[in-house]
């Protein structure tokens, strides 16, 4: 089972877990219908994309309404620390979560007592509580923009908004930002850094960089790196490894904000429209 875990921003929605049906419309769970905006409806229907481009079982979605007052997060995180050892989880991917160390340790006790340990994605939130927590290797992989990046070389910051100045302002120095998140134990074996130029990364070294098509435009979509940490979730749920996940979602992503020509007023769906197609011509030219 892929199982895709975030809240939403909808107010009183209460938790809600089951397979997710896409369409140009939105996503429906378990009989909830959900907009497919950015956050985690555009990173869930993304891995559906490539689930069923690559004819693998549905993910499952687990979701809960939380506008900032926590109660959902809250929800997600109960759900998963009572439930996660017996669900048959291969691959369980953490996205928008408000940061709670306390729940999310319990979460990873949880993931400790299942039988076999899936592999652990997490972006956003979620990415940020694992460092915080300095369980950031107990992950499989991370998908950091060059801001976030900063807050994970920082070995010293328990927040995104304690960065310090002398490394926040290294932003022009991607790889030295790698070498000292890898070097703090503040990254997982596989991180994809979003950027102007894509970073793959593997064990602390650079394996790969992206950065053409330049769809210059893209940097104004909301959104679009939700669609990489989708597409890397299908992925690894196919079959690939998180190395191989990342070089195929960074190279679709690009090659989909190409074919959807985006303009700042481009909405999310737009590209995600184009997504298939361009995960096609990724994998064939990967052959």
């Amino acid at each position: 089972m892929l199982l895709l875990a975030g809240s939403v921003p909808v107010e009183g929605l209460s938790l809600v877990m089951g397979h997710i049906d896409y369409s140009p419309e939105g996503i429906e769970i378990g009989g909830r219908k959900l907009g497919i905006n950015r956050g985690n409806e555009a990173m869930m229907t993304a891995a559906c994309q490539v689930c069923e481009l690559l004819g693998c079982e549905r993910p499952v979605g687990l979701v809960a309404g939380d506008i900032g007052k926590r109660e959902g997060s809250e929800a997600i995180y109960r759900y998963l620390e009572e439930n996660l050892p017996i669900l048959q989880l291969s691959v369980m991917t953490l996205h928008y979560i408000m940061p709670d160390l306390k729940l999310n340790k319990r979460v990873l006790q949880s993931v400790k007592k299942m039988p076999r340990k899936p592999v652990l994605i997490a972006d956003a939130g979620s990415m940020y509580v694992a460092k915080a927590g300095g369980d950031a290797v107990f992950y499989d992989v991370f998908t950091p923009d060059i801001g976030e990046l900063t807050f994970l070389a920082d070995e010293k910051a328990d927040h995104p908004a304690f960065t310090r100045g002398a490394i926040f302002h290294m932003e022009e120095n991607v790889t030295e930002l790698i070498q000292r998140a890898y070097a703090a134990k503040n990254a997982p074996k596989t991180m994809f850094v979003k950027g102007k130029v894509d970073y793959i990364c593997h064990d602390g070294n650079v394996v790969d960089t992206i950065d053409s098509p330049c769809v210059e435009t893209m940097e104004a979509v909301g959104g679009t790196g939700d669609l990489i940490t989708g597409m890397i979730s299908g992925l690894i749920y196919a079959g690939k490894t998180p190395v191989e996940a990342c070089m195929v979602a960074g190279r679709a992503n690009r090659r989909a904000g190409e074919l959807a020509q985006p303009n700042p007023a481009t909405q999310i769906s737009e590209i995600l429209a184009y997504i298939p197609q361009a995960l096609s011509e990724v994998l064939e030219s990967s052959r």
